[in-house]
C-alpha cells in the first residue's frame, strides 16, 4: 500500500490574528498498489497538459495545487482518475479546543505527530505486507527525524509481524501522489473552514473515514 500524507491550514493558535486558520486538516490518500499510483500520475500529466499547458503564451505549471487550481480543472482531473484502489482519510482539527501546552513550538510537532498517527489508525493494514507513507518535504531536518520515529513506532504495532514500512520525504512537484491528496485536502479544509463543499461534494464518496477533533 502507498499512501501519501498531507495538511491544510495552519498550526497557530492567535485566532484573532488575520489569516490564520480555525481548522487544521490532515488528509491520506491510500492506494492499493503501484498501479494506481500510475494511473494518478497520468490524470496528473494529463490535466498539466490538456487544461494548463495548451496555451501558447509560454508559461508553465508543473503541479496542480488546490488553491488556484479552478473547480473546472479539478472535476477534469478526477474523472481521469483510476476508477477504484484508492480511499481517502482525514481528520479535521478544531483548533479553538486545543489546550494551550500543545499551542508552544514543542507542542505542536507533538500535536502534528499525533494526529498524523491518529487518522493512520483508520486505514486498514490488516492484510499488507508492506506500506509506503510519503509525506511533503517541507520539515527541517530534526523534525523529519522526529515524525519518523515516532510514527515508525507507532505503525509498526498495527502492521502485521512480517510487513515493512517506509516513510519518504518528497516534493509536492516531483510526486502526482501528493499533488493527488492535496487537491483533496483543500477540498475538505474549504468545507471545514468555509463552509465551501462545491469541490468536496465531486469526491465525498471517496472518503473511508472522516472526523472532526475536539469539535
Amino acid at each position: 500500500m502507498i499512501i501519501f500524507l498531507d495538511e491544510s491550514g495552519d498550526l497557530g493558535f492567535d485566532l484573532s490574528k488575520r489569516g490564520t486558520s480555525r481548522k487544521f486538516v490532515i488528509t491520506l490518500l491510500a492506494c492499493r498498489d503501484d498501479s494506481v499510483v500510475r494511473g494518478i500520475r497520468t490524470a496528473v500529466r494529463r490535466t498539466l497538459k490538456n487544461k494548463l499547458n495548451h496555451k501558447k503564451d509560454g508559461r508553465r505549471i508543473h503541479e496542480l495545487k488546490g488553491t488556484g487550481t479552478t473547480l473546472a480543472v479539478k472535476q477534469y482531473w478526477y474523472r481521469h482518475l483510476p476508477e477504484d484502489g484508492w480511499r481517502i482519510y482525514t481528520v479535521a482539527l478544531n483548533k479553538a479546543r486545543v489546550e494551550p501546552r500543545l499551542a508552544t513550538k514543542t507542542g505542536k510537532k507533538k500535536l502534528y505527530n499525533f494526529l498524523a498517527r491518529f487518522i493512520l489508525e483508520h486505514v486498514p493494514l490488516e492484510s499488507t505486507d508492506h506500506v509506503r507513507l510519503v509525506v511533503d518535504k517541507c520539515k527541517n531536518r530534526e523534525e523529519i527525524k522526529d515524525f519518523n520515529q515516532y510514527l515508525q513506532s507507532q505503525l509498526e504495532a498495527m502492521l502485521p509481524l512480517n510487513a515493512t514500512l517506509h516513510i519518504e520525504h518528497e516534493s509536492s512537484q516531483a510526486s502526482p501522489g501528493l499533488q493527488a491528496v492535496d487537491l483533496f485536502c483543500w477540498g475538505i479544509y474549504r468545507k471545514y473552514e468555509s463552509r465551501d463543499i462545491s469541490w468536496y461534494r465531486v469526491f465525498g464518496s471517496r472518503i473511508g473515514y472522516e472526523t472532526e477533533y475536539l469539535s
